[in-house]
């Protein structure tokens, strides 16, 4: 499939992850740029539909659960994209759902890539595929737990999530009531609206990025992260990184010590070293 994109689409997604830096957030910046992170929305489009896709599943019964994504070049501010997603491997979990992995490849009109993003979603009432049963599952899986140091983290950065912080991010496109309306929230078992979990996803590379790479969106890699618990509004969302090795940090994230995203990592182009005299 095809999607568009315009400036202010750009310019919203940026304000919706709580980008203060100018260059995503003001047109007439002689550096704007669309923030890396942008494309992660796109992650299933275009994939076989969920009944073909995933036989005997109940469809709309998804939790978002891990992400990622892989930039090979910076998208334009405004522009068009080719999404392709397929469906790479269906693996059992416990209570009759299963974890269900995409990956999606974003290129231009002729085909040259910007990214590849792989989405993992925890899908209820799958408990069988075709003739298989009971399912054992089937293709690969880029879900992978890392192991963290135990000594303190050589970064911390934190930002505060304001009141309107989902309200904002759903002009993006992303328009589940779950994130605004209290009486669907509590259907979903929240005492009250949580934050789209891209959102939070938006923040920490936000995050990452002006500390490790003084925002400079051409330094940015690869991103994963493993979503272990929701992020409410008025909320202080705190990131820990450690060093593992040149151009790579494993971080998590928490909310008043409660963890928020699990086994995650952050990959960047380390800034040139001055020349010596």
């Amino acid at each position: 499939m095809q999607l568009h994109w315009n400036i202010r689409d750009t310019l919203l997604y940026a304000v919706g992850i709580g980008s203060h830096n100018l260059r995503f957030v003001y047109e007439g910046h002689p550096d704007f740029a669309v923030f890396p992170t942008f494309p992660i929305r796109f992650g299933t489009l275009g994939a076989a539909s969920f009944g073909t896709a995933l036989p005997h599943s109940l469809g709309p019964l998804t939790i978002d659960a891990e992400r990622f994504l892989e930039m090979h070049r910076p998208l334009p501010t405004a522009g068009m994209a080719r999404i392709c997603s397929r469906v790479v491997g269906i693996h059992p979990r416990p209570k009759g759902s299963s974890f269900v992995e995409y990956e999606t490849l974003v290129s231009d009109s002729a085909g040259v890539p910007y990214c590849r993003l792989v989405t993992g979603q925890y899908r209820r009432g799958v408990n069988q595929l075709g003739d298989i049963e009971p399912f054992e599952g089937c293709g690969t899986t880029y879900s992978t737990k890392l192991t963290f140091p135990s000594t303190p983290p050589d970064l911390t950065c934190e930002q505060w999530i304001p009141e309107n912080q989902a309200l904002i991010y759903r002009l993006s496109g992303d328009f589940n009531p779950l994130h605004i309306d209290m009486d669907a929230a509590r259907i979903g078992g929240f005492d009250q609206p949580i934050l789209h979990g891209l959102c939070t996803f938006g923040h920490c590379a936000s995050m990452l990025l002006g500390a490790l790479c003084d925002g400079d969106p051409s330094r940015f890699k690869k991103i994963k992260v493993r979503f272990s618990s929701p992020v409410f509004m008025n909320s202080k969302l705190r990131v820990h990184a450690w060093h593992d090795g040149p151009g790579r940090v494993l971080f998590q994230a928490e909310v008043d010590g409660r963890l928020v995203v699990a086994h995650a990592y952050f990959e960047f182009e380390e800034a040139p070293r001055a020349a010596k005299l």
